[in-house]
C-alpha cells in the first residue's frame, strides 16, 4: 500500500488479492459442506432404519472433509491477516504526521478491526449467504410454504435492524471519538479526567447493549416463529418419514443461526463505515 492511498476495504482487496480471495475460495467450501450435514443426517437416519448404512458413510466421508478444510483454513488465514494488519498500520505511520500520539493509536487500533472485518465478519456474511441459499433451496423441496415462511421472517428481521441503524452508525463515532483521547488523558493521570473518560466510554456502550438487545430479541423472536410454524406445519400438512422431519426442522434451525448473522454484519459495517471515515482523516 502507498502513504496516499486511502485505507478502505477495496483498496485492501486490490492490493492482496491472492491472500483474501484464497481464505474466501476456503471458507465456501467450508461452509457448503456444513450445511450439507443435515441433509446427510436425515439420509442417514432414513438408511439406518432400512438397515442400510451407506449414508451413514457418506455422512463420515463430509465430516472428515469438513474437518480438514477446517484445520487448512485457520492455519492460513492467521498468517495471510497478520501481514495485512502489519501493512495497514505502516501505511497508517507513514500518514501520522502530526498526529496526536492519542488519536494515532486510538486509530491503529481501528485499522487493525477493519482487518477483522475481513478476516471474520466477510467469511461469516458468506457462510450466511451460502446456508440461507440450500436452507431455503431444500426447505422449498419439502413444501414452498416452508421456504415463504422463512422469506417473511427475513424480510421482518430486515425491517426490525433498518429501523436502528442510522442509532448503531452515530453511537459507534461517538465512542470512536472518546476512544481517541484516551491516551491524552491518561497521561495527564488525573483522577477526575479518566473518572469522565471511562464514564462516557461505559455511557456510550450501555447504550449500544440496550439497543443491540431489543433489536435482536425482536429479531430471534420472528425467527424463532419460523421454526415454531415449520414444525407445525410439516407435522400437520406433509407426509413424512422421522428423517425429513428432522432434516426439516434442522434446516428450519440452520436458516435461523444463518439469518442473525445479517443484521450481525449490518452492524459491523455502521461501526466500519465510520472507521473508514475517521482513520482516512489527516488529524
Amino acid at each position: 500500500m502507498v502513504k496516499n492511498e486511502a485505507v478502505t476495504l477495496s483498496s485492501l482487496l486490490r492490493r492482496f488479492p491472492g491472500r483474501i480471495l484464497l481464505t474466501w475460495a476456503l471458507t465456501l467450501v467450508e461452509t457448503t459442506l456444513t450445511a450439507l450435514i443435515p441433509l446427510f443426517i436425515g439420509f442417514a437416519i432414513d438408511g439406518l432404519l432400512d438397515d442400510d448404512p451407506t449414508a451413514l458413510f457418506h455422512l463420515a466421508g463430509v465430516m472428515v472433509g469438513l474437518i480438514a478444510v477446517a484445520v487448512v483454513r485457520r492455519i492460513y488465514d492467521t498468517r495471510a491477516y497478520g501481514t495485512i494488519r502489519v501493512q495497514v498500520g505502516m501505511v497508517q505511520l507513514d500518514r501520522s504526521d502530526g498526529m496526536a500520539v492519542s488519536t494515532f493509536n486510538a486509530r491503529l487500533g481501528m485499522g487493525r478491526e477493519l482487518v477483522d472485518f475481513l478476516e471474520q465478519e466477510v467469511p461469516a456474511t458468506m457462510d450466511s449467504v451460502v446456508q440461507l441459499a440450500v436452507s431455503l433451496i431444500i426447505l422449498y423441496s419439502f413444501h414452498p410454504v416452508l421456504a415463504y415462511a422463512a422469506c417473511a421472517a427475513t424480510v421482518l428481521m430486515l425491517a426490525l435492524y433498518g429501523g436502528v441503524h442510522r442509532r448503531f452508525y452515530r453511537l459507534n463515532g461517538e465512542h470512536n471519538h472518546q476512544t481517541e483521547q484516551q491516551v491524552k488523558i491518561l497521561e495527564v493521570r488525573r483522577p477526575d479526567g479518566v473518572f469522565s473518560h471511562l464514564t462516557k466510554l461505559r455511557r456510550i456502550e450501555v447504550k449500544l447493549s440496550d439497543t443491540e438487545a431489543y433489536v435482536y430479541g425482536a429479531i430471534y423472536l420472528a425467527l424463532l416463529g419460523l421454526v415454531l410454524f415449520n414444525l407445525w406445519y410439516a407435522a400437520s400438512h406433509l407426509p413424512t418419514t422421522v428423517g425429513t422431519i428432522f432434516s426439516i426442522i434442522s434446516y428450519s434451525w440452520e436458516f435461523v443461526g444463518a439469518a442473525i448473522v445479517l443484521p450481525t454484519t449490518l452492524q459491523g459495517w455502521s461501526r466500519l463505515s465510520e472507521i473508514m471515515k475517521r482513520i482516512n482523516q489527516s488529524v
